[in-house]
C-alpha cells in the first residue's frame, strides 16, 4: 500500500502480529518519517546495548548519550540522519554490508563530508573501488596507519619529521606514559608533554640541591643508612635491657638471654639454628650501656660489623649518645630525599635530563599536537563513514525488532529476534526462544507474570570455559520430567554447544489437553506419595524391630511363646467382615441404581464427573494460555515492551518443536513377556464386564418399554392389561 500525506500528516499501514495491531514498517520512507509515529503506538520504548544477538558496535553508536539504552528518541534520530544521507531509501531495508558511493547524498552537507571521508578511506587503504563496506570502515589501524595526523591529538614518531623529535617522544612513551593512537601505535598527548617537560625540571633541580654537606658519609652515606636501618630496632632494644639493669640489678636474668634457653638448641647444629639465635639480644646487657663490638650477638656481627665500617665508628663499643650522634648526621640526606621530585625520568640520567632542558622542543611537540587536532572534523567523518556502513547494514533489522516485533513472529527461523540467543535441545523438544538473562532470582520475579512455563539454566561451554545463564520459553509437550537438575544441549546462534542445567522452573500450563489430566495426575503422585511413604515408614520399622529382637534374642530366650488368643482373632475377623459387608452394599446400591439408568445417562453421568473435576482446572488453563505474553519476560531483562507480544496456542506450538517418530511395526527384542496370570486376568475381567452389560441391557429394554422377559421368548410376549379381581370373582379378559 503506496503511503499519501493527509492533511499533513504521514498516513502509516498496519499490521497484525501476536493479536495485536501494529505500525508497519516497509519502506525508506516510512524510516524517515518515524518522528512523526505517536510513541505509544511503538512496540518497545527502550532495550538494552549489551547482551543482545547484535552487532553491539551499531548499538553504542546509536546510543548517543551513552547510558547502555536505546530509546525512541535516539532510533528517530538515528533514522532521520541516515534517510537524509542515502538517496535511494528503500536500499535501506536489504541491509547491505556495503554501500555505492553514489548512493551517498552529496547534495547535503553532511553526505559531502561523508563522501570525502569515504574516498579518503579507500585512499589510505589503497583500494580503488566505487564503494565501501564495514569491512573498510571498521579497521582504523589500517585506515591510519600510515598517516602523521589523525585529529585524535595523538602524536607518535611518525608525526615528526626530525629525527630528535622522533627521540623524545620515544623517551616520553617509556618514561611517563603513552596512549593509543588511531594508527594503533603508542604515542604522546598534550598531557604526556607537559608531565614530561615539568618531571625533567623538578628532577634537575632536586639534584642541584644535593650540596657535599648532606652526605655525611659521602658516596657511602646510602649504604651507611641502609646499614644503620637494618640494625637499629636491634641496637634500641640493647640500649633499653640496660636501662632496666641500671634501674634495678634483679631485672638482669629477665632482661638477658638464660642459659637455659641456650641449652635447648645446643644438642643441635647450631649453624641451622640462627633464625633463633638472632632473636636473643644483640650483646648482653649491663648497667654501663655500653655496646661491646667483640661480643656481638654471632647472628648479628657481620650486619653489626658493617655499619662500623661504613660510618668509621672507633673504639671497644659505642654508648647510647654516640649511636643518636651517628643518626642524627643523616637527618639532612633523608629531608633530601623526601623531597625528591621528577623520579619518572631518573632513568635518563642527570645528563641527559639537563641537555634536554637545555634543548627546550617542549613548543615544537605542541606544535605537532596541535596540527594533529587540527584535523579533528575530517578524522571524525572517516568515523561518520564507518556510522554509515553499520546503520546501512543494521538499522532495518533492528526496526523489525523495535516498532515491530516481526522477526519474533515471523516464520523465518533464519533470522530469529535479536533476543533470542539460541536453541536448548531438551526431553525430545526443541526450544527456539532463549534469552540470556545476567540474575536469575530478580529476572523469575516478573517474568512469572508472563504466563508461560519457563525453564532456567545454566549453561557451559567446554571449549571455551564460559558460562552464561538463560531462560527458555517451553511452550508445548509434556512437563512431566521438567525439573531442577535435568540436563539438555544449549547451541547459541554462532552453533557453539554448552552444557545446559536446569536450575529452576516457572510453572504455567502449556495446553488445555495437560490441564484436563493435570487433577488425575496430582491425584495419582499424591495416592503414590501416601503408599510409597507408608511402605518407607513400614520397612523402617520392619527392619527396627527386627535389629531390637536381635538384640533381645539373649534375654528372651528363656520366655514361654504367648498362648494363641482366640477371642482377640475373632474380633478381627468380624471387624473385616463387617466392613466388607459395607462396601459389599455400598457397590450394590451403586450397580442397582446404575442398572435402572439409560446407557446415555451413564454418559452423561461420567461425563459431569469428568467436567467438575477437570473443568476449572481447563477453565484456569484456558485463560493463562489466552494471555500468555514474552513482555514480561523481556522487561525483566531491560526492555521497555509498549505493547504485548502475546504468544497464542497456535503460534506457541512453533516455538517449542517435539520429537516425530514415523509409524513403523518394529520388534523389540528385550520388550517383557506378558505373564500368564495377566492375561487370565484380563480374560476374567473382560467377561465380567460383557456379563454386566448383557445384564445392564436387557433390564434397560424394559425401562424404555420394549417387551422383552427373560422367563419367556421374545416372541412369545404379548402386551396384556394387569387385571386384579377379587376372590370368587370370574374375569373376562377380551380376545381369550
Amino acid at each position: 500500500m503506496s503511503k499519501k500525506a493527509n492533511n499533513g500528516k504521514y498516513e502509516w499501514t498496519y499490521c497484525s502480529l501476536g493479536g495485536t495491531v501494529r505500525v508497519n514498517v516497509q519502506s525508506g520512507e516510512d524510516i524517515a518519517h518515524l518522528g512523526e509515529l505517536d510513541q505509544k503506538l511503538w512496540t518497545v520504548l527502550s532495550c538494552p546495548v549489551e547482551g543482545l544477538e547484535f552487532d553491539e558496535d551499531t548499538l553504542r553508536m546509536i546510543d548517543t548519550d551513552g547510558d547502555g539504552k536505546i530509546r525512541v528518541k535516539e532510533i528517530v534520530a538515528a533514522a532521520e540522519w541516515l534517510t537524509s544521507v542515502v538517496k535511494d531509501k528503500d536500499l535501506i531495508l536489504k541491509g547491505d554490508s556495503v554501500i555505492p558511493l553514489n548512493q551517498i547524498n552529496t547534495e547535503c552537507e553532511a553526505g559531502r563530508r561523508l563522501h570525502d571521508s569515504a574516498l579518503q578511506i579507500l585512499s589510505n587503504l589503497k583500494l580503488q573501488k566505487d564503494e565501501i563496506s564495514i569491512a573498510d570502515t571498521s579497521d582504523s589501524v589500517a585506515i591510519f596507519a600510515e598517516t602523521g595526523a589523525n585529529g585524535d591529538g595523538v602524536i607518535t614518531e611518525a608525526s615528526a619529521g626530525d629525527d630528535n623529535l622522533k627521540a623524545i617522544i620515544k623517551d616520553i612513551v617509556e618514561t611517563t606514559g603513552s596512549a593509543m593512537d588511531r594508527s594503533g601505535v603508542a604515542g604522546v598527548t598534550a598531557e604526556h608533554i607537559e608531565s614530561f617537560y615539568t618531571a625533567l625540571a623538578d628532577y634537575s633541580a632536586w639534584k642541584a640541591a644535593a650540596t657535599p654537606d648532606i652526605f655525611p658519609f659521602g658516596d657511602d652515606t646510602q649504604a651507611a643508612l641502609d646499614a644503620c636501618e637494618t640494625v637499629k630496632d636491634k641496637v634500641a632494644d640493647y640500649f633499653m635491657r640496660c636501662k632496666l639493669i641500671a634501674f634495678t640489678e634483679a631485672a638482669a636474668p629477665a632482661v638477658d638471654v638464660s642459659a637455659e634457653r641456650i641449652g635447648e638448641i645446643a644438642a643441635d647444629d647450631l649453624t641451622t639454628r640462627e633464625e633463633e639465635i638472632s632473636t636473643y639480644p644483640i650483646a648482653r646487657p649491663a648497667k654501663e650501656g655500653v655496646l661491646p663490638f667483640d661480643a656481638v650477638n654471632p647472628a648479628w656481627t657481620a650486619r653489626f660489623d658493617a655499619v662500623r665500617t661504613l660510618v668509621k665508628l672507633e673504639g671497644k663499643g659505642v654508648t647510647e649518645k654516640e649511636w643518636k650522634d651517628v643518626l642524627d648526621k643523616f637527618a639532612p640526606y633523608i629531608a633530601w630525599k623526601d623531597a625528591k621530585k621528577g623520579e619518572s625520568v631518573e632513568p635518563l640520567g642527570l645528563e641527559k635530563v639537563n641537555a634536554l632542558l637545555k634543548a627546550d622542543d617542549k613548543a615544537a611537540l605542541l606544535s605537532l599536537v596541535d596540527a594533529d587536532k587540527a584535523l579533528e572534523e575530517e578524522a571524525n567523518s572517516i568515523d561518520e563513514v564507518n556510522k554509515l556502513t553499520h546503520l546501512y547494514r543494521d538499522f532495518y533489522k533492528l526496526l523489525r525488532n523495535y516498532v515491530i516485533f516481526s522477526d519474533f513472529y515471523s516464520p523465518n527461523l533464519d533470522e530469529p529476534a535479536i533476543f533470542e540467543s539460541g536453541k536448548l535441545y531438551i526431553d525430545q523438544r526443541c526450544c527456539r526462544v532463549c534469552i540470556k538473562v545476567a540474575d536469575m532470582g530478580a529476572h523469575a520475579d516478573m517474568a512469572g507474570l508472563s504466563g508461560m512455563f519457563l525453564l532456567y539454566c545454566t549453561c557451559t561451554s567446554r571449549k571455551t570455559g564460559q558460562t552464561m545463564d538463560i531462560v527458555a520459553v517451553m511452550t508445548d509437550g509434556g512437563i512431566r520430567n521438567m525439573r531442577p537438575g535435568l540436563n539438555g544441549v544449549f547451541y547459541d546462534r554462532d552453533g557453539l554447544d554448552w552444557d545446559a542445567k536446569v536450575v529452576k522452573v516457572v510453572d504455567n500450563p502449556l495446553s488445555i489437553k495437560q490441564a484436563f489430566w493435570a487433577p488425575y495426575v496430582k491425584l495419582w503422585n499424591f495416592i503414590t506419595g501416601l503408599l510409597n511413604k507408608s511402605a518407607e515408614e513400614k520397612d523402617s520399622k520392619a527392619v527396627a524391630d527386627l535389629q531390637s529382637g536381635a538384640a533381645a534374642a539373649p534375654a528372651d530366650a528363656a520366655a514361654k511363646k504367648q498362648p494363641f488368643d482366640i477371642a482377640k482373632f475373632a474380633g478381627i475377623f468380624a471387624a473385616v467382615g463387617m466392613a466388607l459387608g459395607v462396601i459389599a452394599a455400598a457397590l450394590a446400591a451403586i450397580i442397582s441404581g446404575l442398572a435402572k439408568t439409560p446407557w446415555w445417562g451413564i454418559l452423561l453421568i461420567l461425563f459431569g464427573i469428568m467436567l467438575l473435576i477437570s473443568g476449572p482446572s481447563c477453565f484456569i488453563a484456558w485463560g493463562k494460555l489466552r494471555r500468555r505474553n514474552l513482555g514480561p519476560v523481556l522487561n525483566a531483562n531491560g526492555w521497555a515492551i509498549n505493547s504485548g507480544a502475546k504468544v497464542n496456542i497456535p503460534f506457541g506450538r512453533t516455538l517449542t518443536s517435539l520429537a516425530e517418530y514415523p509409524k513403523l511395526n518394529l520388534e523389540d527384542p528385550y520388550k517383557p513377556k506378558t505373564p500368564l496370570w495377566r492375561k487370565i486376568l484380563c480374560w476374567l475381567v473382560a467377561l465380567l464386564v460383557l456379563a454386566f452389560g448383557i445384564l445392564f441391557f436387557t433390564d434397560n429394554l424394559k425401562c424404555i418399554g420394549l417387551p422383552f422377559h427373560k422367563d419367556q421368548p421374545a416372541e412369545e410376549q404379548v402386551d396384556a392389561p394387569v387385571v386384579v379381581a377379587a376372590e370368587g370373582e370370574t374375569v373376562e379378559i377380551a380376545g381369550e
